[in-house]
């Protein structure tokens, strides 16, 4: 795996971005740029389980690995998420189990700085650095509307 990091300012306080990015109407919306339909299912506390899911229930299963609000939230990814079922051993899936998704948001010149930083395997490196942009844009715009 190797480390992938983005980054967008925006001009909006800390505390807006952060509803933005992990409310639950504001959250499918900019993770629709990865999946239409997608969505987070969880109880948002540090150490909890948290299903990242698309339109046709398929996704990711992860646990909250820190949280600090308004600040750092990191998630631990640790396997795959199929109409109800979890696969959290299969050989596909411990390729890249306990990898990290870690998103922290600074002040940097008035503005909020978000930055993601991740563990990316090399099959999903072109997808993601097309999306992750997209989708960070999305924030700004939801972020620093009224």
């Amino acid at each position: 795996m190797e480390k992938s990091t983005f980054k967008i300012a925006i001009d909006a306080p800390r505390s807006k971005v952060w509803e933005i990015l992990w409310g639950a109407t504001s959250y499918p919306e900019w993770t629709a740029a990865f999946s239409e339909g997608s969505k987070a299912v969880s109880d948002w506390e540090k150490g909890s389980k948290i299903l990242f899911t698309d339109g046709g229930d398929r996704g990711m299963v992860a646990r909250i690995a820190d949280k600090i609000p308004d600040e750092f939230m990191s998630f631990q990814h640790l396997g795959e998420y199929n109409q109800g079922e979890e696969d959290l051993t299969s050989d596909k899936v411990k390729a890249w189990a306990g990898a990290f998704e870690n998103y922290t948001l600074s002040t940097v010149d008035g503005k909020t700085e978000l930055r993601v930083d991740m563990d990316l395997e090399a099959e999903y490196k072109d997808f993601f650095l097309k999306t992750f942009p997209v989708a960070l844009e999305k924030v700004k715009q939801l972020s620093e509307q009224s």
